[in-house]
């Protein structure tokens, strides 16, 4: 089981099943929330993941066709996870883990089109320009 929340404490949830796949984002909107750097995330299953404590905020574009759910915490403002039409999964940011080391290490980076010139792929990661192809 993985544990995690925001960072004052006031959002926090369970993850009961592995993560299907972690990964790093290069994109423009991710460096937005992220404050410049990649994001690190996970996708999880719906079902597997749950709210302990408080309720998030969310945030969606509503200039932009098919935009993604962001979720925060409303006191501090951590981002929490992301829920993009036409996939299954919640995209947990791994940063809200309570033990960061559960993440592991990414299996791909994508959106690496958009990477500020002061981002790092590890050698030998998987890269691709958007998204990877749908297997």
């Amino acid at each position: 089981m993985l544990k995690g929340g925001c960072y004052c404490g006031e959002v926090r949830y369970e993850i009961t099943a592995d993560p299907v796949m972690s990964a790093q984002c290069h994109c423009r909107p991710c460096q937005y929330i992220s404050g410049g750097g990649p994001n690190y995330y996970m996708l999880v299953k719906p079902d597997s993941f749950t709210h302990t404590r408080g309720e998030t905020k969310t945030f969606k574009r509503p200039d932009l066709e098919n935009a993604v759910t962001r979720e925060f915490c409303p006191n501090c403002g951590t981002h929490i996870m992301t829920r993009r039409p036409g996939i299954d999964f919640v995209i947990v940011k791994a940063g809200t883990l309570d033990e960061p080391a559960d993440f592991g290490k990414p299996k791909m980076a994508i959106f690496c089109a958009e990477m500020a010139p002061y981002h790092v792929l590890p050698e030998g990661l998987p890269a691709f320009d958007g998204l990877p192809p749908r297997r």
